[in-house]
């Protein structure tokens, strides 16, 4: 499985819903934790709109998530599922990026890491979300290739 951004948010939680279905996984730039990017994203409304439907959050008003709303957000997140991960995951990060913070993809990786899942960070220190400058687009697709060569 494959994806990023909230491609990546669909492969950790296929990656860890369903086991047994992918054998690797690569995410680039992937959201893992959406309780803690509410704070830290120029897109605060995706994370109330991913964890509890349109029309949910009324922006007029200023504030913070409470820590119901938090907890909802952790348990809609692929972080609440990571005990089922068990495929190889690559993960790619454009440390520039604003609206899905690296730390992400980091608290992702390390707690991957914790538990023994093969796993590989890539980091671009240029790029934003898109990770589309040449040589860095290049690199994530080249290693793409090798991580699934690898492991499938």
């Amino acid at each position: 499985v494959c994806g990023g951004s909230h491609g990546g948010f669909l492969a950790g939680h296929l990656a860890g819903r369903y086991p047994r279905l992918y054998q690797a996984a690569a995410m680039r730039n992937p959201v893992t934790n959406v309780a803690s990017m509410v704070t830290a994203t120029d897109i605060p409304d995706w994370c109330y709109v991913e964890t509890f439907g349109s029309g949910y959050h009324g922006w007029e008003e200023s504030r913070g998530p409470t820590r119901e709303e938090l907890d909802a957000m952790w348990r809609a997140s692929p972080i609440a599922h990571l005990d089922g991960v068990v495929a190889p995951t690559l993960i790619a990060l454009g440390l520039q990026d604003r609206r899905v913070p690296p730390s992400q993809g980091m608290e992702y990786y390390y707690a991957l890491r914790s538990k023994g899942v093969p796993t590989k960070l890539l980091t671009y220190e240029q790029d934003n979300h898109a990770i589309d400058r040449v040589a860095s687009e290049a690199d994530h697709w080249i290693n793409c290739k090798k991580w699934f060569d690898e492991h499938l």
